[in-house]
């Protein structure tokens, strides 16, 4: 009977260790944004093997094998931008200091971003250069618009020359990448054709993803052709805020009649600050008259990333500062960012997904932003990026909130 007993016993034990290890990580305390599961609320998140394990309230800190205190912060999906550069060819020059691009990795995780997109950088002939440069070499998820410039972002000549942009390579490429290859890119193009456009929404047709437009400077084509005539709902048109194609009515100042037909359509807005293509001026008489960004992405690269735009935060901060909630750009660059290039396994912490979370504090305080012209606006809360994990495991943390003591370490 005692050994019976004892048996019981010892078996209960190893139940209740077992239990103890149920989950990896527990991120508990914290404020939950997640918009596909419409959530804005204290819960805890549970990871397992790298995937969200559960979401709710009061997870015991026992079933973890480590708990990380994220009290007063918000838990959010690992941010998505849409729109940074991390690849420029460069044809037999070599790296040189004006390419523009960045390595994902340095500007990813620190701002608690998970995934990039790169615009166009690379077109059917040299997408799989990047791939293997840049893609299959970084920690963080990168993307792409393939462009449909053949050459992609190679800059003067080549992008504006209308014989490089062909439909069926094109075509092919992104459906052998699909999945990596998540929409197309159209930007820069100075002449009057349309055929850039409408190339691209035919490579966007048979591929089934979405086309993004930097509309270039040509003023013979015009924002509202574009939209009624080649968009389709669900395309996307990029700087949104930088006032040179359009977007603002020159009476009102408030958004252009395209603008609104064309949200009426479906068609998406996306910010892509960069250098050149955000200005207060533009931005507040929008943002007054309601018409608020869809994705809040960056243009990131060399020349923006020191300048007005600095990273994805600090624009998501000046969207603070113009009157959303934080739950409203978190979606920006979350939820709605995921849907935007149809990736929809991303973008939300659903029991099951991959565990790419960012932990952010909001700072109070009296801080200015600056646009392109170097104009300011003033805020008094600006977001900072704690803790960012991608697929469960810490990549970045600022303040050590998921290491131990010095002293406290085993192996002091």
């Amino acid at each position: 009977m005692f050994r019976a007993l004892l048996s019981i016993s010892f078996c209960l034990l190893l139940t209740g260790s077992a239990f103890a290890q149920e989950y990896d990580l527990l991120l508990k305390g914290g404020h939950v944004l997640d918009a596909r599961n419409r959530i804005s609320a204290v819960r805890d998140v549970a990871i397992k093997d790298g995937k969200i394990a559960a979401v709710a309230e009061n997870i015991p800190a026992a079933r973890a094998l480590k708990t990380v205190d994220v009290t007063g912060l918000y838990v959010t999906p690992g941010l998505i931008d849409i729109h940074a550069h991390v690849y420029r060819p460069t044809y037999g020059q070599g790296f040189r200091a004006d390419n523009q691009m960045v390595y994902p990795d340095g500007f990813s995780f620190r701002a608690g971003v998970t995934t990039f997109v790169d615009p166009g950088g690379s077109g059917w002939r040299n997408f799989e250069h990047m791939k293997d440069m840049v893609i299959d070499r970084s920690r963080t998820r990168v993307l792409a618009l393939i462009n449909i410039v053949g050459h992609g972002l190679a800059g003067g000549q080549y992008e504006q020359d209308l014989t490089d942009m062909e439909v069926k390579p094109t075509a092919d490429m992104a459906h052998k990448y699909k999945g990596l290859i998540v929409g197309v890119k159209s930007a820069h193009y100075s002449g009057p054709e349309w055929a850039p456009f409408e190339r691209a929404v035919e490579v966007g047709k048979i591929e089934n993803i979405p086309v993004m437009v930097d509309f270039g400077s040509a003023r013979e084509r015009t924002m509202a052709e574009l939209f009624s005539r080649i968009f389709r709902p669900g395309d996307i048109w990029t700087h949104m805020y930088g006032g040179n194609r359009g977007e603002q009515d020159p009476k009102t100042l408030g958004p252009s009649q395209a603008m609104i037909d064309g949200r009426k359509k479906g068609i998406l807005f996306d910010v892509g600050h960069g250098a050149g293509s955000f200005r207060w001026r533009v931005a507040v008489p929008l943002m007054k008259a309601g018409f608020l960004p869809d994705t809040i992405s960056t243009d990131l690269h060399t020349h923006s990333m020191n300048a007005g735009l600095k990273d994805i935060l600090n624009l998501m901060s000046k969207f603070l500062a113009l009157g959303m909630t934080v739950d409203e750009v978190v979606t920006a660059n979350t939820w709605n960012a995921a849907k935007a290039i149809k990736q929809e396994q991303l973008g939300n912490l659903s029991v099951g997904s991959g565990a790419d979370v960012a932990v952010l504090r909001v700072e109070k305080g009296t801080f200015g932003f600056i646009d392109q012209d170097s104009a300011r606006l003033k805020g008094n809360q600006r977001l900072i990026c704690e803790l960012t994990l991608r697929e469960g495991k810490v990549v970045y943390d600022l303040n050590g909130m998921a290491a131990v003591d010095w002293d406290k370490r085993p192996d002091n």
